[in-house]
């Protein structure tokens, strides 16, 4: 009835290891902390392989019940196992303590020096003990050698992960750790101290049987015990892995939100400006219409009433002031079309993007004393009306911040169209500007308008727009606006400095 019920603990035993070593397996990949997840690698091995062991421990006592006796072979494979088993549980405990790479490459060595210490235990034992002795002297070597150091260094590991579940915050998982590191250390010290008698010192009379005859119980159901106490409080701190994702989930949630949050806040903030800008430019239209056109218009009506009058009395000056005022109206409807082509140039309409651009380039350099280089490349695409007249705004802008600030002498545009979007690049050789205070400048109460619309601009097609100015060494200004059901494509085409 004994042997019976010892078949039953191996069964069990093994069951317990081999569920854990199959579950640490199956969700030890899930961990963020690579060196967590490389640890559980080998303790998934260790579980697996101690599992096979103890299944094939069950044949000594099925050969006792039925009168067989143990192969060599069958002894060579539960050495085998065995070794393998507590050199993976010795990996296991190395990785956990490793701090990072290096480290863990150095850990590799703990294995690799208690196999060397086992193989040089096991040729002394060859030429001191006769074959018959041989297997058991080994088998109790194995738990002395590779057993109990590699359980202790994994509960020591296991104490280390502890402390890293407290550190962010998994408390609870910290506690399991816990528990599982002290069930490894109980499994190493009392479940393998207590091994199989042999000649070997001091398994000659510290083995099983003194367990027995001490306690009244099997080592083998202290160990399958131990072995489930340990497997289930590894696998419930492997749900640690699990609420970390969770965490992640909804951490990456909250992050959505707030980059939601942040966008509706951004595109009040940008309407808010567009429609500042957009009074600025009426206040503008009418300081112009009100300084040129309005003034000429009042000079022209009181020179008609005037003119009334000097027709009979003096038709030669008469004539003269109708010439003044014909010259007047001329410059009142000349300077009138200006602003209406600076409002929305026909050209864009009828010519297109490029040919406005050169157009208006030339009307600058017909003004101001300023040199403007156009070049085009690739071949001009459909671009909507919105993103054409942006883009038009976008370089008036640019240019008119050159004109008020830059004191340059020559100013190069390069438009290009590539597959995905149109890149502008705006060079000057003006004075430049320190970016640091532009930032402050914009982030104040008063914010650039200037540079600001011309972002804004950029921003609400979906496009960037990137400036790099210092003091002395002008101004380049890089933007890049994608073409119709583009936009979400357009961080992949970002212009590069210096274009």
């Amino acid at each position: 009835m004994q042997i019976q019920t010892i078949i039953i603990i191996y069964f069990f035993y093994g069951l317990a290891f081999f569920s854990m070593g199959l579950l640490v397996a199956m969700e030890g990949g899930r961990s963020s902390d690579e060196r967590v997840r490389k640890a559980l690698r080998p303790l998934a091995g260790f579980g697996l392989v101690h599992a096979a062991h103890e299944w094939l421990e069950m044949f000594a006592p099925i050969n006792t019940l039925t009168g067989h006796s143990a192969t060599p072979l069958l002894s060579a494979l539960q050495l085998a196992t065995l070794s393998f088993s507590f050199l993976s549980l010795a990996a296991f405990g190395g990785y956990l303590l490793a701090k990072d790479e290096i480290a863990q490459r150095v850990s590799l060595l703990i294995p690799l020096g208690l196999e060397a210490i086992w193989i040089f235990g096991i040729a002394i034992i060859k030429g001191n003990y006769p074959f018959v002795d041989f297997f058991d002297a080994v088998h109790a070597w194995t738990r002395y050698s590779l057993a109990i150091p590699a359980s202790i260094l994994a509960s020591i590991g296991l104490i280390a992960q502890q402390r890293a579940f407290r550190r962010v915050g998994l408390v609870r998982f910290g506690q399991d750790a816990m528990w599982a590191a002290i069930a490894f250390a109980w499994y190493g010290i009392f479940g393998q101290l207590f091994t199989n008698a042999s000649a070997l010192p001091p398994s000659n009379f510290i083995n099983e049987q003194t367990f027995l005859r001490t306690f009244g119980f099997p080592i083998q159901l202290l160990r399958a015990f131990l072995a489930s106490a340990a497997s289930i409080y590894v696998i419930r701190f492997l749900r640690a892995f699990q609420v970390e994702t969770e965490q992640k989930i909804a951490a990456l949630q909250e992050e959505r939100l707030k980059e939601s949050q942040q966008r509706e806040a951004m595109r009040g903030e940008l309407f808010r400006r567009v429609v500042a800008a957009q009074e600025s430019e009426r206040q503008r239209i009418a300081r112009d219409l009100h300084d040129e056109t309005g003034q000429a218009l009042t000079a022209i009506g009181m020179g008609l009433r005037g003119l009334e009058g000097r027709l009979a009395r003096d038709p030669k000056r008469a004539a003269d002031t109708l010439h003044e005022l014909q010259t007047l109206a001329a410059d009142s409807l000349e300077e009138l079309q200006r602003l209406i082509t600076d409002l929305r140039p026909s050209h864009l309409d009828d010519l297109g993007l490029s040919a406005t651009l050169r157009w208006y380039a030339g009307r600058v350099a017909e003004r101001y004393p300023l040199k403007v280089k156009v070049e085009i490349t690739g071949y001009e695409q459909p671009i909507d009306d919105a993103a054409r007249i942006a883009t038009f705004r976008i370089i008036q802008e640019a240019l008119n911040n050159v004109i008020k600030h830059a004191d340059a002498k020559n100013v190069n545009i390069d438009l290009n169209f590539e597959e995905h979007g149109l890149y502008l690049h705006v060079r000057d050789d003006g004075c430049g500007f320190d970016l640091d205070h532009i930032k402050v400048v914009q982030s104040s109460s008063r914010p650039s308008l200037g540079l600001a619309g011309m972002q804004e601009r950029a921003a609400l097609l979906g496009g960037t727009m990137t400036i790099q100015s210092r003091p002395g060494q002008g101004t380049l200004i890089e933007i890049f606006i994608p073409y119709s059901n583009e936009s979400e494509k357009h961080d992949e085409h970002k212009p590069s400095a210096g274009g």
